[in-house]
């Protein structure tokens, strides 16, 4: 839940301001006039690097791990810095004041448009563009663009298409891993009839609901239409939306399958609802990141008691992700950046981290036998085989649309599972809210 908390800070800070924007565009050149190709030892002995992220903890040293790894082989010196949670502001701050980093992994793709937009990242030079387009699939490359030109290189991601289950209560139910929609709910009733509710719901925040949308849309609607919804090309009356809201009214007012309170309960206690003792539900549906919650939270195993499978397919559609990442981006013309986003780009530097846990790669040439655990080595294969990404719809949204509690999306569609049959009075308010948040 973290990263994606982080996520939502973050929108507000986005979009760059017309005065800081020309700060910005005074900082760089936005092309490399590097062509550095991946260093060998002593190949940057005496060069010191900057490098900054939002990760502290077990995840900041888990990527300094992979940093030293860099150091042991060029010579370089790699100083990391922490920028917490509101990574945009301090970023921009940075570079408004002349001295970013020479390298930054943010988790917003609109950070790196604008950053991009207002000339402050360096180009991937030609052989780091082609270490990227070798190793990671399209989605990723074009989610690294900006205008046609090749900035950002993924290094983590997160698969928030994943549906917990309560092993325990499946097998006394007498219900399956379904691969349909329709059958995800047929095998929520079979639970039911168990005594024990299918699913829990929690949406105090309205987050989760949005979660909901995004994987149904892009299943139902395609990744060109998920696309222009996404940028407000398309309008929320258009008639795909229709599709989508449909069939989550259809589920979200199957009271006899839904765990009641959904609009009062946290998402954390949605978790708990499936994997505490004695479990009030079967599923709970959310990112991989609920494997965290219900390893610090509840007493259930991961991968034992508690496991996942994928979104559900609907209408034949071809196996999908919605998630979130952290891309690395060069901020410095110097050939040690350019040296360190190639490394960044490869399997080598992602399979460090791989291996110390807690950590997807969507770089497709990284081994998942080097995944710690069955649980998370199912996580990324779901990731890096779907045939269509997508970024997080809300994340990409302005923060008054898709991140506010009590308002936008996350109110509508609060107020739509409180009443899923109104589903045009939901788009007209959805498309009023998203009007005046994209201007």
């Amino acid at each position: 839940m973290m990263r994606i908390l982080r996520h939502r800070r973050l929108l507000a800070a986005v979009t760059l301001g017309g005065s800081a924007a020309l700060v910005l565009a005074g900082c760089s050149s936005g092309s490399s006039t590097s062509n550095t190709n991946s260093a060998s030892g002593g190949d940057l002995k005496g060069v010191t690097l900057n490098v900054a992220a939002d990760w502290s903890g077990s995840e900041q040293s888990n990527f300094e791990k992979v940093l030293k790894k860099f150091s042991d082989d060029t010579g370089a010196k790699v100083n990391y810095t922490s920028y917490g949670t509101d990574v945009a502001t301090t970023l921009n701050t940075k570079v408004e004041g002349g001295d970013p980093p020479d390298v930054a992994v943010i988790p917003q793709p609109g950070l790196l448009d604008s950053l991009a937009k207002a000339g402050s990242l360096i180009e991937l030079d030609k052989a780091t563009q082609s270490t990227v387009k070798d190793n990671f699939a399209q989605d990723w490359v074009d989610l690294g663009s900006s205008d046609g030109k090749l900035y950002g290189v993924w290094f983590k991601a997160a698969n928030k298409s994943t549906v917990w289950y309560n092993t325990t209560v499946y097998d006394t139910a007498g219900a399956k891993v379904p691969k349909t929609w329709e059958d995800f709910d047929k095998q929520l009733g079979v639970i039911a009839d168990s005594g024990v509710y299918g699913l829990s719901i929690g949406a105090d925040a309205g987050w989760p609901l949005t979660d909901w949308f995004e994987n149904v849309y892009l299943r139902t609607a395609g990744g060109e239409m998920y696309d222009k919804l996404a940028t407000h090309a398309i309008p929320w009356t258009d008639p795909s939306v229709t599709t989508a809201l449909t069939d989550l009214g259809t589920l979200w007012g199957n009271t006899t399958v839904i765990q009641p309170g959904t609009a009062q309960r946290t998402f954390g206690d949605s978790v708990i609802a499936v994997f505490g003792d004695p479990p009030a539900a079967g599923t709970v549906f959310e990112g991989d990141f609920v494997a965290g919650n219900i390893s610090s939270d509840t007493k259930s195993k991961v991968g034992e008691t508690a496991k996942f499978y994928d979104f559900p397919s609907i209408n034949g559609s071809e196996p999908s992700v919605v998630g979130g990442g952290n891309v690395a981006v060069q901020l410095k013309d110097n050939k040690g950046a350019a040296a360190l986003m190639k490394y960044l780009a490869t399997p080598e530097a992602a399979t460090i981290w791989v291996k110390a846990g807690g950590f997807t790669s969507p770089n497709k040439k990284v081994d998942t036998a080097g995944y710690p655990d069955a649980t998370s080595k199912q996580i990324a294969e779901a990731l890096v085989g779907a045939k269509t990404f997508r970024f997080d719809m809300s994340d990409l949204a302005p923060s008054a649309f898709g991140g506010t509690k009590g308002a936008g999306e996350w109110q509508i569609l609060i107020d739509f599972f409180n009443n899923p049959t109104d589903v045009a009075g939901t788009q007209q308010k959805l498309e009023a809210a998203a009007a005046a948040a994209f201007g």
